[in-house]
């Protein structure tokens, strides 16, 4: 009976120390470190970065105008061989076709580039027809350039139309090839 005691106590011990090496070890548990101690001098903060210093900008280049360009130009110069392309017009017509747009097109861009010039339209007509119908025309022709003109960005205000119907041919002729050349508007700087 002693050795079953004794066989059973080391049993025991055996199953306990065999729990005690198998158990799962907890991890250690982290605890809060306390703050610093409060110090006795104040905290400054750090000082303000120096306010940006602007860089000198340099003077802007003058544009120096070559004596040849449009700018430097009289009015009576400009006019005489005028950059701004006239349009021309089928018979009793003012409609603008598509020739006619591409010049307006080319006029308009002109104009942009030139935002102080304003202009007159002259509208024009051939010899044929009475004086009342082609002054008529001759309005509803430089209208029909001026609204175009206006729809692609020119200011109103700079534009004004002025009809002289059969007054002023651009060639005395009296064939159809001198009568197209007359059913035109006509475009004048007048300020600059």
């Amino acid at each position: 009976m002693n050795r079953w005691l004794s066989l059973r106590s080391a049993v025991v011990l055996l199953l306990v120390l065999g729990a005690v090496a198998c158990g799962k070890k907890q991890p250690p548990i982290a605890r809060p470190i306390p703050p610093p101690p409060p110090t006795s001098t104040p905290v400054t903060p750090p000082p303000e970065p120096p306010p940006p210093t602007a860089e000198p900008t340099p003077a802007p280049t003058p544009v120096t105008v070559p004596e040849d360009s449009i700018a430097s130009r009289s009015l009576d110069e400009i006019n005489k061989n005028s950059p701004l392309k006239p349009v021309f017009f089928a018979l009793d017509a003012s409609e603008i076709d598509q020739v006619g747009q591409q010049a307006l097109t080319t006029n308009a861009d002109l104009l942009k580039r030139y935002p102080s010039w304003q202009i007159s339209i002259e509208g024009h007509c051939d010899e044929r027809g009475t004086a009342e119908y082609n002054l008529a025309l001759g309005e509803r022709r430089a209208i029909a350039a001026r609204n175009y003109l206006v729809s692609l960005g020119i200011s109103a205000d700079r534009v004004k139309t002025v009809s002289y119907g059969k007054e002023f041919p651009f060639d005395a002729g009296h064939t159809e090839d001198a009568w197209s050349k007359n059913r035109r508007a006509h475009f004048v700087v007048t300020a600059k």
